[in-house]
């Protein structure tokens, strides 16, 4: 049975009580919300692997997606980008390679890593296609069953399916007149184009019960992919964008009802002022389903900075209710990222993931220890509480220590040193309180 299932029955498995443990949540509550779809826990049956929950009550995760290109193809580099993730705090991985030995790459990072691991099966399979049939759109159908199979059979965690994409959302997408910023998912273009020339449905929707039957078999997390996601500002909540939504939300539930655990993607590019309502839908539509945001960039004019369009969205959509963020690195429109890219995905999506817990849940101790520390310039508290540690120490190393407790922002002029002693005895945090 899948961690659904078992909670279903009333069992509190140990992936639910670590979940709990590491939350600080009651193990009882996880349970129930496990059984209710509201959480779900990537943990393949097939491989061992940091168990991580995702979902309502639990602090927002963040993903890091890493892999090839049919350009850059680098096994050793996406090794060390998997390992750089987990080092600065990715909760899982994604590994999205469409170039070089896709498998043998999902394997060496699979091996490389403790975290959760997830990928898109549609990847492997039109890549397949285009080597062994000279075309994408000659893919059979059941090599998307094949591949997804094969890649639960081997562990990966939880899968990105584009089931949302159908017959009525793609003349919905001509009826509109396309987009500003075309289609930016690769699978989702792939499928399209597949569909528009072989005029068929989609097989991952037409056939939705199997693709379920099969992830339920690893207990695999569905994660319901946005094909449809707007890639620019003014694409964002169109009508085809929100018609998948929908329809992703309605399957949401159905493979929930089945014994599957899944989760909802969104959306992409949007401004601000959208993150709010897209939740809110969301939300009601798949019954708190969690919600794994991609992203969200915030405007389409600072490409070398979308880790940081991203991170200010990103915190807004923690602060709604999002529930998974997928990072955004430097490299985000310009190329494949590097592992330095990686490491600024994951800590600003991990700042954004933070910023945002500390107004959905109240969280805010961390931070008054970390207002206190800086009080009394206590720098090792300061570095140990900090979101990247060692940021802060090579940034402090680098321009001069000061004395032994300034640092040379002010040097003599340091206003906590100035009022050092004066009201040590009117000082808030202390020991007594």
């Amino acid at each position: 049975m899948t961690q659904i299932e078992r909670a279903r029955t009333g069992e509190t498995t140990e992936e639910i009580r670590e979940v709990a443990a590491e939350e600080g949540i009651d193990p009882e509550t996880v349970r129930r919300r496990v059984a209710e779809g509201r959480i779900v826990i990537p943990a393949n049956r097939n491989r061992s692997a940091r168990v991580v929950g995702i979902g309502k009550g639990l602090r927002t995760k963040v993903n890091a997606s890493i892999g090839t290109s049919t350009d850059i193809a680098d096994m050793a580099m996406e090794v060390e980008k998997a390992r750089v993730a987990e080092r600065y705090g990715a909760d899982t991985l994604m590994d999205l390679s469409v170039g070089g030995d896709i498998a043998a790459v999902r394997r060496a990072v699979m091996d490389a890593t403790g975290l959760p691991v997830g990928t898109v099966p549609l990847y492997e399979a039109f890549s397949t296609a285009i080597e062994k049939y000279g075309a994408a759109v000659e893919m059979p159908a059941e090599l998307l069953f094949e591949i997804t199979e094969r890649q639960c059979a081997e562990g990966v965690a939880f899968m990105a399916i584009h089931c949302g994409i159908n017959r009525r959302t793609v003349e919905m997408l001509r009826r509109q007149h396309y987009r500003y910023g075309g289609l930016v998912s690769k699978g989702g273009s792939y499928m399209v184009a597949w569909m528009e020339h072989n005029n068929m449905e989609n097989p991952l929707y037409e056939h939705f019960d199997r693709v379920v039957e099969i992830l339920k078999r690893y207990d695999v997390v569905l994660s319901l992919g946005n094909g449809f996601r707007a890639g620019a500002i003014h694409d964002s909540t169109d009508r085809v964008q929100i018609q998948e939504l929908l329809i992703n939300c309605e399957l949401a539930e159905t493979g929930r009802e089945m014994g599957c655990q899944t989760m909802v993607e969104g959306p992409g590019h949007i401004p601000i002022d959208e993150i709010e309502a897209n939740i809110i839908l969301q939300k009601r539509m798949s019954g708190e389903a969690p919600f794994y945001m991609l992203g969200p960039i915030t405007t389409d004019v600072a490409p070398g900075y979308d880790h940081i369009t991203s991170a200010i969205g990103a915190a807004l959509s923690s602060a709604y209710g999002t529930d998974f963020i997928c990072y955004v690195t430097p490299s985000e429109h310009l190329g494949l990222p590097y592992p330095e890219d990686v490491r600024e995905g994951v800590t600003a999506a991990r700042i954004a993931a933070h910023i945002g817990d500390m107004i959905k849940y109240k969280r805010r101790d961390r931070d008054k220890e970390m207002s206190m520390a800086r009080r009394d310039m206590d720098w090792r508290k300061q570095f140990a509480l900090a979101i990247d540690p060692e940021r802060a120490r090579e940034i402090k190393a680098k321009r001069g220590n000061g004395d032994s407790h300034t640092c040379t922002m002010c040097g003599s002029f340091c206003a906590n040193e100035i009022l050092s002693g004066m009201f040590e005895e009117d000082k808030k945090g202390s020991d007594k309180e």
